[in-house]
């Protein structure tokens, strides 16, 4: 039986119902007893399943506690090795990464290792329009006639079957570092090292394809120290690269890929935004200047203002942008790069724009189901992807997202929690509908032949349809899940304080969502060129909180707030505002319920 739902809001603003996050009250209160905290807090952890003896290492995450030994994963001594043995024979290495931020950054972390240790690999990345995702012959062989011996390729690669093994035949060894969901069959090649191959023991499959990169450069450490590469107490050999100093790459693209926040990535993101405060990386604080972020960078800048900047570059420009911005050491390049990415960001919110306007179109025309597959002749495939994005935000289903160009439609996926996306996608490759397809399970791309895209909407239909109704046949009900409910008054710098070190908070590590009872709305207006509407909240007992509901101020949430005097319940997460060296505390609302006639008397 599903649970009430709270405050009896069915349906809300956004269409959503709204329960309480299903938590164990006895292990809450012994946690909040045991370790001195909050007991709304207390009850955030044990949401999401803490134990009582793992709350300590939950709080703070450390590798030391969490990094495995890079060896357990399949093939990982076999890429060390190769690519070892390249760098000490002083053979041309090259590395192939994708447009997106987990590409970019896994590509930057190649880059600036082999750096370190005295190689300049060339970079490749593809075109999102003219190559398509993943390796292909003719950008290999490019990379082959210009010297490489060896290639790299992250992000991308296991299931490039024909691509990889020409290239192999052609004497261009190759090793893959990937995360994306595999097949039975693997690529002929030196090694392919990814935490998703069927054969590989499990435990580390939530790992973007920058934390896959990020061990295998501690593999590579190890074997090039052992090869007696780096300098030992007589000074003889070369400085020791600093891995460390890494980790605010790997918490970009964790955080970006939209990967769980939980066990090593948590490590990983966590101690990777210490180093990114400290703006070690030229390019990172380049983009953070151009960006106007002032204050301490956490998971949200990293997601809703660096990530989409870096991401620009592969959607509206040249596609190796992002990559060359968290490589270079240039603070002359970095600004100049990070100014163009800034210049295409713009560029891709109107595109954005144009495109999510005919997609709600499509959507709101069509019957409800399980996955929402929408196609459009003409639609930037830059955009797809963030389009998917939001569609699968505003109707709580997976998205995909087509765009048609003479009669090839290239499309982005995005999926909900409990939905596996990615083998879905797989599996429809395999039964013939697409050209090509792969992903992971919340994100994937794939190429479709236009006159196939209905076919392929009723292929995932049927696929999909079991993974998420409640019951068969019945059409998915967005849910909007709270972990506790706030009085205006309570909603303070403290609470958002403590709540913060339960973060760093994405996928897998949901921010802690609460609802505010019965609040009126004063001086709501619209800021920003996004249509964000900005308010202040009074509790009945007079109490004020500001807040801000972002993008919205054309659908129902933003009109229900605009409305003069307005008494809603109210849905959201809270922040800490920075400004002038003050601290206030913000809600990010998410959703409201209103209250009209006569209870909003």
């Amino acid at each position: 039986m599903s649970a009430p739902a709270l405050f009896g809001v069915e349906r809300s603003a956004k269409g959503a119902r709204w329960i309480g996050r299903a938590a164990d009250d006895r292990l809450a209160l012994a946690l909040s007893q045991r370790h001195a905290l909050p007991e709304i807090v207390a009850r955030v952890l044990a949401a999401r399943g803490v134990g009582l003896d793992d709350a300590p290492a939950f709080l703070n995450p450390t590798l030391r506690a969490l990094l495995p030994d890079p060896s357990v994963l399949r093939d990982m001594d076999r890429a060390a090795e190769r690519i070892a043995r390249a760098v000490t024979g002083g053979e041309g290495i090259a590395v192939f990464g994708d447009y997106d931020v987990d590409g970019a950054t896994s590509t930057a972390l190649m880059t600036r290792y082999l750096r370190a240790v005295g190689v300049e690999p060339q970079i490749h990345i593809p075109d999102r329009i003219a190559e398509g995702y993943g390796p292909n012959a003719q950008a290999l062989e490019k990379l082959r006639t210009g010297g490489a011996g060896l290639a790299v390729t992250v992000d991308c690669g296991t299931t490039a079957f024909d691509a990889l093994e020409g290239a192999a035949a052609s004497g261009l060894d190759v090793v893959v570092i990937d995360h994306h969901t595999a097949e039975p069959r693997l690529p002929k090649v030196s090694a392919v090292v990814n935490p998703n191959r069927l054969d590989q023991d499990p435990g580390l499959g939530q790992l973007a394809a920058c934390g896959v990169t990020f061990l295998v450069l501690v593999a590579l450490n190890r074997t090039l120290r052992k090869a007696g590469v780096f300098a030992s107490s007589s000074g003889v050999g070369r400085a020791e690269p600093d891995l460390m100093a890494l980790l605010d790459l790997v918490a970009l693209g964790t955080i970006c890929d939209v990967v769980p926040l939980t066990g090593l990535n948590r490590a990983l993101v966590g101690q990777g935004l210490k180093v990114l405060a400290q703006r070690r990386n030229t390019g990172l604080a380049a983009l953070a200047d151009v960006a106007r972020v002032t204050e301490t960078v956490d998971a949200y800048h990293v997601g809703y203002i660096l990530g989409p900047r870096i991401n620009a570059g592969g959607r509206i420009g040249r596609a190796d942008l992002g990559a060359r911005l968290l490589a270079t050491e240039d603070k002359a390049e970095a600004a100049r790069i990070a100014a163009l990415l800034d210049e295409h960001n713009v560029d891709r919110k109107t595109v954005e724009a144009e495109v999510m306007a005919a997609a709600i179109a499509q959507v709101e025309a069509a019957d409800s189901g399980p996955v929402i597959v929408i196609a459009g002749e003409g639609w930037h495939p830059g955009v797809v992807g963030i389009v998917a994005g939001r569609l699968r935000e505003r109707y709580g289903r997976p998205s995909c997202v087509v765009g048609v160009e003479g009669g090839i439609g290239k499309a982005s996926g995005r999926s909900v929690p409990g939905v596996d996306l990615g083998a879905a996608v797989i599996a429809a490759r395999q039964a013939g509908l697409l050209l090509s397809g792969g992903g992971h399970r919340m994100a994937a791309g794939f190429t479709v032949r236009q006159e196939r895209v209905a076919e392929l909407r009723a292929y995932l239909t049927e696929h999909i349809d079991g993974q998420v109704a409640a019951q068969p046949g019945e059409p998915m009900v967005p849910l909007v899940e709270l972990d506790g409910t706030l009085v205006v008054e309570a909603a303070t710098v403290e609470l958002a304080e403590t709540l913060c070190r339960l973060g760093p908070y994405g996928a897998g590590n949901p921010e802690p969502r609460f609802a505010l009872p019965r609040v009126r709305v004063v001086a709501a207006s619209v800021v920003g060129s996004g249509g964000h509407v900005a308010c202040t909240l009074v509790g009945p007992d007079g109490g004020r909180l500001r807040a801000i509901a972002f993008r919205c101020a054309d659908q129902p949430v933003g009109q229900a707030l605009l409305r003069r005097d307005a008494l809603l319940h109210v849905a959201g997460t809270l922040r800490l505002d920075r400004w002038n060296g003050n601290v206030r505390v913000q809600l990010f609302i998410d959703d409201v319920a209103p209250l009209w006639g006569a209870e909003s008397a």
